[in-house]
């Protein structure tokens, strides 16, 4: 039995892990399935929401577990997940990135949340957007049901810009001792598969598993996502492939 801990992306919540936490739960593993501040049930103000404030609600779930876990990251949240393996690297057994950032030390998201202006609707003071009604479907969701496309737009909520701004603080000696995998996404219209190839090419991963789907799996493929994470319960002799 493993330990999965699930942390959803930007403007997501738990919610978008819906239909793979049951895959999980029924192989008998235990799933944690956290709300970041600001996001899903979580009703920090989203002014306030900060990576620390989001790495502590990470830590603060982990620590009580009395084994290490199999972390996961979707998109943003792979900027959490670093600086939680910094943090408290003995208690993670393996990070998972998600079609997910994978930073250096000392980077950012400043450049590309820039990039990313035209497409947002900004706040009067910065400090928080949300993305424009009609880019959302093909970013994040290409490959998705009608369906899956209309619960997710109405469970999306503003994304914080401090996220983007802050950079990673890692170490080798701590966030570099943690196993990593990657899991990139080959249809990805948010971060393009050259992008993520160029990160765990960067920051070289102990394995690089490829879904052939959009930026979210675990909405228009969740069996086969589910089925790439139980493979992960016992990393142990895995070679990059």
């Amino acid at each position: 039995m493993a330990t999965y801990v699930l942390i959803h992306g930007g403007h997501h919540g738990s919610w978008c892990w819906d239909k793979v936490v049951p895959l999980l739960r029924n192989k008998e593993h235990v799933v944690e399935v956290p709300d970041l501040p600001g996001h899903g049930k979580d009703k920090t103000p989203i002014q306030e929401v900060t990576l620390q404030s989001c790495v502590n609600k990470v830590c603060s779930i982990i620590k009580t577990k009395s084994e290490p876990v199999i972390l996961v990251g979707h998109s943003l949240a792979g900027n959490v997940i670093s600086q939680v393996a910094e943090q408290i690297p003995d208690k993670i057994k393996t990070l998972v990135y998600l079609t997910a950032y994978l930073l250096r030390d000392g980077e950012s998201l400043t450049s590309l949340f820039e990039s990313f202006r035209p497409l947002l609707n900004m706040s009067q003071d910065q400090s928080y957007y949300t993305m424009k009604t009609e880019v959302i479907a093909d970013l994040f969701y290409n490959d998705c049901s009608a369906e899956d496309i209309d619960r997710a737009k109405a469970l999306l909520c503003p994304e914080a810009t401090a996220i983007f701004m802050t950079p990673v603080h890692l170490s080798n000696e701590k966030f570099g001792r943690v196993p990593r995998i990657y899991i990139e996404c080959l249809c990805d219209q948010t971060i393009i598969p050259r992008k993520q190839k160029a990160m765990y090419t960067t920051i070289p991963c102990l394995r690089v598993i490829s879904l052939n789907t959009g930026h979210s799996p675990f909405l228009s493929a969740p069996e086969m996502l589910g089925a790439c994470l139980l493979s992960l319960e016992d990393h142990v002799g895995l070679e990059k492939t």
